[in-house]
């Protein structure tokens, strides 16, 4: 509603609710650190877990940051923006998503406050951007260079992201596995690496402990031989991979086939039987012991398979098929009349085996094993999906430090260092951004010091020995969670990559500088759930 010449001039919608200037800034600001706090107390190895009950009743305990922001139901818009960078986070990085949300809450709350004292929301962002270059140039200058070689500096990277996920008694044991993993499946290219995870198969299994996780050199399927009177062990084995079903197929349009008598009927069958032996028949003429099938497999295809020796498995998912494919050098086909000998992918043994109290088809000794299976283990599907998140984290972050080559220590080393360097850089800016480059530099302390209340430990004790041993020169000092007290974090093997902490930081940096942007929230009428929303009047965010 406005007026001109005292008259009322309605512009919008009847019922849309607008929040304007500092009302709409502290209602999103208010949003987004209510989920940065959500998470925070799960940071860190001795950070605590959330149960999750969605609306059917399914049950998620993690203390994976994103998994949590992923199953929250989140109404406010400001709100989403910051899950946002949790997502963005673990696609790009795979782990840091914790860091990233925490970081973006911390740094918004002390914008609030620049606010206040009437700094101008543009004068607070072009702050914010130039500490965050400057953090960037510090980061590199910290970093640890590290060699695809470096077998113990990547399990220490491994231990450090899985640390936390309930699986500390076996980190030692997982850490191997992943770098195990991830050297197989890492590519040169030209100077560095490449590290497709996608060649890295999860296969989750209840039952037996942590320990029991294990490596396969191939391939694991959760299916079983189509066919009672297969082989339920191949070796030598020579793979067929197919993407076409093995079924006579429907015509492409409606027919009708009129059958009149009993002859016709019998011609009929046999005609369907005569398309499924010549379909067996060039599978086992192109020397295939074993087939791979995305689609179904015919009863009477199954006889004939198993007649001929040869191990069936039906309906395996598309993303099985490219992974056998990988591993076993086999070319999918999508037509069976191209058929030959060249086209079979090798492993030394194809078997059926039963773990826990279901069967699997196994796949392994492939002669380019470039994708291989982690066949996690656990005592309860709610512990293996957990140690399933931790060992995915802990194969991207691998995966990254060997691309990139470069680690940074954790256990809030690299902040405190950035957030010292930033302050002794920060009066060379002058003007009022000074104050939003020192706000910055303060926010980055967020993180040594949530680490430390989480572990139970004085966190204004650790904050101020920290900055102590940092001030001497020791810029790999972080928080021992275990003793409380102030240690090389280098040397205890506390290692994360460098890109975890860039994009950390550089994501939670441009969405705090997003939000602090908005002056205006117009919601429309059709919001129904307004209660919800946070924008009715000056009501604060629900959720």
């Amino acid at each position: 509603m406005a007026t001109l010449q005292g008259q009322p001039v309605l512009i919008l919608k009847e019922g849309t609710q607008r929040t304007v200037g500092r009302d709409a800034q502290r209602l999103n600001i208010m949003a987004a650190r209510v989920i940065a706090e959500a998470v925070r107390t799960t940071l860190g190895p001795k950070g605590m877990d959330k149960m999750l009950v969605d609306s059917l009743g399914d049950v998620v305990i993690t203390n994976d940051g994103v998994t949590i922001l992923k199953e929250m139901d989140v109404e406010h818009p400001a709100a989403k923006m910051i899950i946002e960078v949790a997502k963005t986070q673990e696609d790009e990085v795979g782990d840091g998503t914790t860091t990233a949300v925490v970081l973006a809450g911390e740094l918004l709350k002390r914008a609030e406050e620049l606010l206040d004292q009437d700094i101008h929301p543009s004068v607070i962002a072009r702050g914010y951007r130039l500490a965050c270059e400057k953090a960037m140039e510090i980061l590199n200058d910290i970093a640890i260079g590290i060699d695809v070689n470096d077998e113990e500096i990547l399990k220490k990277v491994a231990a450090t992201a899985i640390t936390g996920k309930h699986a500390e008694y076996a980190v030692n044991h997982l850490s191997k596995i992943v770098v195990d993993a991830v050297r197989k499946v890492a590519e040169k290219k030209g100077e560095g690496y490449y590290v497709d995870d996608d060649a890295i198969k999860l296969e989750k299994k209840q039952g037996g402990s942590v320990e029991d996780t294990e490596l396969i050199d191939g391939i694991v399927l959760d299916k079983e031989v189509v066919h009672p009177g297969m082989p339920k062990r191949v070796e030598n084995a020579k793979i067929a991979v197919l993407k076409a079903a093995l079924e006579v197929k429907e015509t492409e349009t409606d027919a009708e086939i009129r059958i009149t008598d009993p002859e016709m009927l019998q011609k009929f069958i046999e005609q369907e039987e005569k398309m499924l032996k010549e379909m067996v028949d060039k599978i086992v003429n192109a020397g295939a012991n074993v087939v791979f099938c995305q689609k179904g497999i015919d009863d009477l295809a199954q006889y004939y398979l198993a007649k001929a020796g040869i191990l069936a498995v039906r309906r395996v998912k598309q993303s099985d098929i490219e992974k056998i494919a990988k591993a076993t050098g086999a070319k999918i086909l999508t037509d069976l009349r191209d058929i030959k000998p060249e086209d079979l992918g090798e492993a030394e043994l194809v078997e059926e085996r039963k773990v826990g109290d279901e069967k699997m088809v196994f796949v392994t000794g492939c002669k380019n094993p470039k994708a291989v299976t982690i066949l996690v283990r656990g005592g309860t599907e709610h512990i293996v999906e957990e140690i399933a998140r931790g060992i995915e984290d802990a194969v991207r972050v691998v995966g990254v430090a060997i691309e990139d080559g470069k680690v940074v220590a954790g256990g809030g080393a690299p902040e405190i260092e950035i957030s010292l360097r930033l302050k002794q850089w920060a009066p060379t800016l002058g003007g009022r951004e000074q104050l939003a480059a020192e706000a910055f530099a303060n926010s980055l302390e967020i993180i040594p010091k949530t680490l430390a209340e989480n572990a139970g430990i004085d966190p204004i004790d650790i904050l101020v020995e920290l900055k102590a041993a940092h001030e001497k020169g020791e810029k790999y000092a972080g928080v021992d969670v275990e003793t409380g007290k102030v240690v090389d974090m280098k040397e205890m093997g506390v290692l994360e990559p460098l890109r975890v902490k860039t994009h950390a930081i550089e994501s939670a940096t441009e969405v705090a500088i997003m939000i602090l942007r908005i002056d205006d929230v117009i919601a429309a009428k059709g919001m129904e759930k307004t209660k919800k929303t946070g924008f009715e009047g000056m009501g604060e965010p629900e959720f």
